[in-house]
């Protein structure tokens, strides 16, 4: 008779969810925080396993680490309530008049998508709550429900493939279809799924020295007028075209902008006026290490981080104590990416060694590299600077002494 099957570990990956389709997104928001964690044991128990226990425990490890939780910033934590209440705030708008939107800057790695993603679907899950179908719709049917669509820009956008991408989270048909008939549909799909919030990420692929990416800028601009929230994300949104060149109040973080001035005979001559006047550009920035304050926020960001590891020899402070905050600041620049990267590697590197803790001589060790980040794209300014690590520190030569007039003693004779 043949053996039952084995049953999958628990801690193996299913499907990866396709945030840009709407049972990627729904199969996201319910299950982005089921994974469980590899159980924290002792070197001892660990050594008492079986091998088979101890393979299995170290892909458990390896898991946890590819998983960690992602952690709230100071500075995330300002851009999740300014959106929070920006969102909600259009949701329950009654009237007819035009939805301000929101931009996200910052730069590479610094955890803008995630943190949208989670604003979306915490105000999802609550939106739901109290409606579980669409509003009035009609008895007898159940229209699909989706008070969220995450679109990604394409690269080299037209009008046509950005409604495309719209039509395809909501698995609308559009086979055929011109221009006109693509705006309409996408529109009428706005409505029809009752979204109250739209996100572009990736939005500053448009690069507006192209005609069609000036055309994609009017095409939002349409939206605008739509019941529903614009958030667009994007790496150097300020110096993108899709604004009008502004500055950062230092007192408060919002950006500033001069009057609309007469911009010649460009065919989108207002366009940038006309968006920063309806959109709040909010930046999610790393952290920094100038001030007791800013040393305070990232060692405390390292202390989650510990809490989180599964390593047979981690003690309390390993990365949060002594000369390592330091040093994985000046490794990562403060970049939250580039610092979970570096962890993810330092702790399969730190298992497969049996060193089973991170120190700065064993991250020395590591670098990180572009091929590190495959899914950012340099031509967008996506992919963050990479500190190299610090070089051994190189033996200085020294030259031979000459030993020829040194006294060895009196030569023995032959007796």
């Amino acid at each position: 008779m043949a053996s039952a099957q084995a049953k999958p570990a628990m801690f193996l990956p299913g499907p990866v969810p396709d945030r840009t389709i709407w049972s990627g997104w729904d199969r996201f928001r319910r299950t982005r925080h089921d994974f469980v964690p590899a159980p924290r044991i002792t070197l001892k128990a660990f050594e008492d396993m079986s091998s088979r226990q101890q393979r299995v425990h170290n892909l458990h490890r390896v898991a946890t680490h590819s998983n960690l939780a992602i952690q709230e910033t100071p500075m995330s934590a300002h851009v999740a309530w300014k959106l929070r209440a920006l969102i909600e705030d259009n949701a329950l708008n009654h009237g007819p008049d035009t939805r301000p939107g929101a931009m996200l800057n910052g730069g590479g790695c610094q955890g803008k998508t995630e943190t949208i993603c989670e604003v979306l679907a915490a105000f999802e899950e609550a939106w739901l709550s109290l409606y579980d179908q669409i509003p009035g719709a009609m008895p007898g049917t159940r229209d699909l429900h989706a008070p969220v669509a995450y679109i990604r820009t394409p690269v080299k956008a037209t009008p046509i493939s950005t409604c495309q991408r719209i039509l395809d989270f909501y698995g609308e048909d559009y086979k055929g279809m011109r221009q006109e008939d693509l705006i309409r549909t996408v529109k009428t799909a706005i409505y029809d799924h009752a979204t109250k919030a739209l996100v572009l990420d990736d939005i500053t692929r448009l690069k507006l020295h192209r005609e069609a990416d000036q055309d994609v800028l009017d095409l939002i601009r349409e939206l605008m007028s739509l019941p529903v929230t614009l958030i667009l994300v994007g790496v150097g949104i300020p110096s993108s075209g899709l604004l009008r060149d502004g500055r950062r109040d230092p007192r408060t973080g919002q950006w500033l902008f001069p009057p609309v001035k007469d911009r010649g005979r460009s065919p989108n001559a207002d366009a940038p006026g006309q968006t920063d006047l309806r959109f709040d550009l909010l930046e999610l920035g790393a952290f920094t290490y100038d001030t007791k304050s800013a040393i305070a926020a990232w060692t405390a960001h390292l202390v989650g981080i510990e809490q989180q590891l599964r390593l047979l020899k981690a003690e309390d402070g390993m990365l949060s104590e002594g000369d390592m905050p330091e040093y994985l600041y000046r490794r990562t620049g403060g970049v939250v990416g580039l610092l979970r990267k570096l962890i993810q590697s330092g702790c399969r590197y730190a298992i497969e060694t049996g060193r089973e803790r991170l120190t700065i001589g064993l991250l020395d060790e590591l670098a990180l590299s572009p091929a590190d980040l495959p899914d950012l794209d340099p031509e967008s300014g996506e992919m963050p600077h990479i500190p190299e690590p610090a070089a051994a520190p190189a033996r200085k030569a020294t030259k031979p002494r000459n030993t020829v007039y040194d006294d060895r003693g009196a030569c023995e004779t032959a007796s």
